[in-house]
């Protein structure tokens, strides 16, 4: 039984060690502009930045989740934030996208040793009655450190200085490892050695599928290349749901899913973390490359959102445990699903003097139905499981989180990039452009956004162009709402018919 004293160190710990990848995610979505402008990427390349995080966390979570049980939750976690903040270190002195991608990558082999430790210790070392309430402290104060984290990201693009958004993590790391000194070790006795080999298969599935998906719109769907990648990704995950059928020790344990619980809350766990996911890529672009935010206001606009999700989430998580997670999980998916279509109402506006009347309100709904998900949902799969299997179970959960994001981000955007290609097109085809200057304007076509007419146009042919930009963004971002939309109202349809009530 822990102490209040370590009960404090506990959450404290992770609390930080968590928001060190929070912070990371959110500041540098605001970031992106600035940075794509600094080093002249293409928006296949901005998918790089984010995706090559997101893919190796993704596919590792599960094996450092598997090693805490092995090895010590405590261990393994605190390796994940030195390697963690190296990875930072490195991603703030990048000088080309190659290696801020590459610097990236490291971040996600730290993250995944990392993030799955933060509940799975919280799960280990708090008794189940008191896990509810301890997830959701550990939810709303990691929300309220990531608040601030698009504020702050937008507040440094906005000087120029995005990549002080990578150095963030070290003050955070240094408080998370004092604290750590004061938190007992814990492990599963049973666990067995890491499956290596199933690793490997959920990687490379994952990265075929992931460059399959965002080189597509350069290359097209029917390319060998972009067709074998992607055959090659969906039969890889084929492999891997087999190994991990027959593995003696398997890093995905399939007989957790027999709980109907447990693989109900991960169905709705890939669908709403793969509309935020995908969504979140878009929204603030089309915030300051389209309406014209600057980037230290758009860093603001999110705000109401964490907050609400930070207020909200020791109130739900409170609340799933004395009457269950299925309403709070109907509920908050629902207002989710409502939330992503009122994001898909504003077409170009008067910059942020319109921001209470039309993004204001998508804003607060979406976050209400955050709040009320979050937590129960994580309460719902962490006690779904027995408590020596808190680490596998967190892995999971987490895998599934960010997979989602993986891909949701890599077929939103190729679905986005093939959008706006379409429309551009549309929309400037009156323009009797020469060879030479039509080349040269189908160069910018995959930069998205920041898309800029060519040296030699004439005032007016300008003019045609930079509408045509941010007409055909707007309707890229209306079809990512949407599609966000439609994955929260499969999660409001999971949670009715298959999560049971509480008896």
């Amino acid at each position: 039984m822990l102490s209040n004293t370590q009960q404090k160190a506990t959450l404290i710990a992770t609390i930080m060690a968590s928001s060190m990848a929070f912070i990371d995610s959110t500041a540098l979505n605001v970031a992106l502009p600035a940075l794509q402008s600094d080093l002249d990427m293409k928006g296949s390349s901005l998918l790089w930045v984010i995706n090559s995080y997101a893919l190796f966390l993704s596919a590792l979570l599960l094996t450092g989740g598997s090693l805490g049980d092995r090895y010590g939750r405590k261990k393994v976690f605190i390796g994940g934030i030195i390697l963690f903040s190296i990875a930072s270190v490195l991603c703030g002195l990048s000088t080309s996208s190659t290696m801020l991608i590459l610097s990236r990558s490291l971040q996600g082999i730290g993250g995944a040793l990392m993030v799955p430790g933060s509940l799975s210790i919280i799960s280990a070392l708090f008794p189940k009655e008191e896990r509810g309430k301890a997830i959701g402290t550990w939810s709303m104060f990691s929300a309220m450190t990531t608040v601030f984290g698009p504020a702050l990201g937008g507040w440094l693009a906005g000087m120029g200085l995005w990549r002080l958004v990578f150095f963030i993590n070290i003050p955070l790391a240094v408080i998370a490892l004092f604290f750590l000194r004061k938190v007992p070790e814990s492990r599963d006795v049973h666990a067995y050695k890491s499956d290596n080999l199933g690793a490997l298969f959920a990687t490379l599935a994952l990265a075929c599928l992931t460059y399959g998906f965002i080189e597509a719109p350069n290359y097209g769907f029917n390319t060998p290349r972009i067709f074998v990648s992607l055959l090659a990704g969906f039969l890889l995950l084929i492999v891997f749901v087999l190994r991990e059928k027959k593995a003696s020790s398997p890093m995905m344990s399939l007989s957790l899913f027999r709980s109907k619980t447990f693989s109900s809350t991960n169905t709705i766990t890939l669908f709403i973390y793969a509309a935020l996911g995908g969504f979140l890529f878009f929204f603030p672009l089309n915030l300051i490359q389209v309406q014209g935010y600057p980037a230290e206001i758009a860093g603001l606009v999110m705000l109401p959102f964490g907050l609400l999700i930070a207020f909200l989430s020791r109130w739900s998580g409170h609340l799933a445990d004395k009457i269950g997670a299925r309403t709070p999980l109907i509920i908050g998916s629902m207002v989710t699903a409502i939330g992503f279509y009122l994001f898909s109402i504003p077409g170009i506006t008067a910059g942020p003097s319109d921001f209470w009347e039309t993004f204001f309100p998508a804003i607060l709904t979406i976050g209400i139905g955050m709040g009320l998900t979050v937590a129960p949902l994580t309460t719902a799969v962490m006690n779904a499981v027995p408590q020596d299997k808190t680490g596998s179970a967190s892995g999971i959960n987490n895998t599934i989180a960010r997979t989602a994001g993986v891909l949701a981000i890599a077929i939103m955007g190729a679905f986005g990039v093939i959008t706006f290609k379409s429309s551009f097109q549309e929309n400037t085809a009156q323009l009797e452009l020469s060879g030479p200057l039509q080349k040269q304007l189908n160069e910018e076509i995959p930069k998205l956004a920041e898309a800029r007419p060519p040296e030699g146009t004439t005032k007016e042919e300008k003019q045609i162009i930079n509408s045509a930009v941010k007409l055909s963004f707007i309707e890229t971002f209306r079809q990512s709402a949407l599609i966000a939309c439609i994955l929260a109202g499969l999660s409001v349809f999971t949670a009715y018919y298959f999560i049971p009530k509480k008896r």
